[in-house]
């Protein structure tokens, strides 16, 4: 949240290890969402109501300029789950250390039709125009994914509505839902919610681990959210990343009049013991301004403008043409941790390969593992090879293919980790994670842009300026430090054009205890 002009940032972190278990509410804050002041924590378990546990939840601002979280609690061994709230001990201090968890709670019951172990994860509150509260919890009946609506007058008494905000059968447990409004037009946030703005419905799916969204109406009326036609509400629909990125929550910026989306990403190498080694394990990537598309079918995603303070010495090239088979290196930057935009145009797109009827039913990631950056196409694949030794037996390619459809192109955007460490394993994640998306783009100047943040174990990528967001983890054995390396490359038969790269080395955030 945004309060008295210092960003706060909760967040689950077990103090006593770096695996799950022992979970608190850790608290941080910053000015400017880069540099972080790292603070005792805010909530941990204390009290009969969360002594099993303080999981995740939401922070809203009550008139009056008073902040209150909502979280869930764990009451038992069984897992059972109820939610709770804290207000600050000292709204003047600037850093809200203290936090009261009153005797009151827990505020929110599960009732018998619902499951009391999958009913968690509050939303920030929302009021409507009749002046009452409103918050979605996150909860599962049978295979249905729930989305559970409570109103409340005075924030204190909550009464659950008749029927969910939305929900969608076979999708399982909804978890860390998010919901809130977007402007039809330009790239400002929103706070307040009426119909005459569109909104985004957001879940991190338990089953899948991945974030899936929708965009449609609100009917405050009925309170019911109703996604637009097209809006695919499934494991087929949009994702907010198409790589390791869960459990994210946005909030509003009045700051900067914007809405910023913050997810985290955990350890893909599965080896608890080097999580041990470092002393740490999950990160929180770079937060993210969102809004929407002018077209209306899908969201924008662009790091926050501040993170371009961390950028020092930078490189540039320019009408660069790469023939099939041809890489250039990238020179003059710290490779491991870099910033780096390119735009790559094309001449034509005659050599587009054909889309095979058979991979209509596929997800992005599977044609992504069939078709990787190796595999000699038309136009494509080309892109980024990251974290990368000279002769890149370990890499970690961020690239494009384009496919010539039925009907119109479609735009593959790629981040395999499958070659990024020649540390082999058959429980690691990163030896078989081949992430993609599809990026609806117009194809009319034949040209495609991408994004990517390289740090040291992770590249988070966007595509055709954030139509397509993945963010892949990487452990490489070589590839480390001064001897990573950064590589622009063409597998394709058309000739490809670096129209424009712009990299920098990328300073370390200031982080302090």
């Amino acid at each position: 949240m945004y309060f008295n002009g210092m960003y706060h940032l909760f967040y689950q972190y077990n103090p006593n290890g770096s695996v799950w278990g022992n979970i608190v509410w850790a608290h941080s804050v910053s000015k400017d969402l880069i540099n972080w002041i790292n603070l005792e924590p805010a909530i941990y378990p204390s009290k009969p109501f969360d002594k099993f546990g303080t999981w995740s939840g939401s922070a809203s601002i009550l008139p009056g300029n008073k902040p209150v979280i909502l979280y869930t609690g764990i009451v038992d061994a069984n897992n059972t789950q109820v939610q709770n709230y804290a207000v600050p001990a000292n709204t003047s201090d600037p850093y809200l250390r203290e936090w009261i968890k009153p005797d009151n709670n827990p505020l929110i019951v599960a009732d018998i039709g619902v499951n009391k172990t999958q009913f968690r994860d509050p939303t920030t509150a929302w009021m409507g125009r009749d002046g009452r509260w409103r918050i979605v919890i996150g909860a599962q009946r049978k295979r249905r994914g729930l989305a559970i609506m409570y109103r409340s007058k005075d924030f204190m008494k909550w009464i659950k509505a008749k029927h969910p905000l939305h929900s969608t059968n076979g999708t399982g447990n909804w978890e860390c839902p998010d919901f809130f409004p977007v402007a039809l037009k330009g790239t400002n946030g929103l706070e307040q919610y009426g119909e005459e703005h569109k909104y985004v419905l957001k879940n991190s799916m338990d089953v899948t681990r991945f974030e899936y969204y929708t965009i449609g109406k609100y009917d405050t009326k009925k309170d019911r959210y109703i996604p637009d036609a097209g809006s695919i509400d499934s494991w087929k629909g949009l994702r907010l990343d198409y790589g390791n990125y869960y459990a994210s929550k946005s909030f509003y910026d009045p700051s900067k009049n914007r809405r910023v989306i913050w997810g985290w990403s955990n350890e893909s190498d599965i080896f608890p013991e080097d999580d041990n080694a470092k002393g740490w394990a999950g990160i929180q990537l770079i937060p993210r301004k969102l809004w929407l598309d002018p077209s209306g079918r899908q969201l924008i995603q662009w790091p926050v403008e501040e993170l371009d303070a961390l950028r020092t010495q930078k490189v540039q090239l320019s009408k660069k043409k790469l023939n099939n088979g041809d890489k250039v290196e990238v020179k003059g930057i710290t490779p491991a941790q870099a910033d780096v935009e390119v735009t790559f145009s094309f001449s034509s797109l005659d050599k587009a390969e054909p889309f095979d009827p058979s991979w209509a039913d596929l997800y992005a990631q599977d044609v992504c593992a069939l078709k990787g950056s190796y595999v000699q196409g038309g136009l494509g694949p080309f892109g980024l090879a990251t974290l990368a030794t000279e002769n890149l037996e370990e890499n970690t390619p961020v690239f494009f293919r384009v496919f010539k459809a039925q009907q119109n192109y479609k735009v593959l955007l790629c981040s395999d980790a499958r070659k990024s460490t020649l540390k082999k394993n058959e429980t690691m994640y990163t030896n078989k994670s081949s992430f993609a998306g599809y990026v609806d783009v117009d194809l009319k100047d034949n040209k495609l842009s991408l994004r990517s943040l390289i740090d040291n174990s992770v590249v988070e990528s966007f595509g055709a300026g954030g139509k397509v967001c993945i963010t892949s983890r990487a452990y490489p054995t070589l590839a480390i430090n001064e001897k990573a390396h950064l590589y622009a490359f063409n597998n394709g038969t058309e000739p490809i054009t670096i129209e424009t790269l712009d990299a920098w080395s990328m300073g370390k955030a200031k982080i302090q205890y």
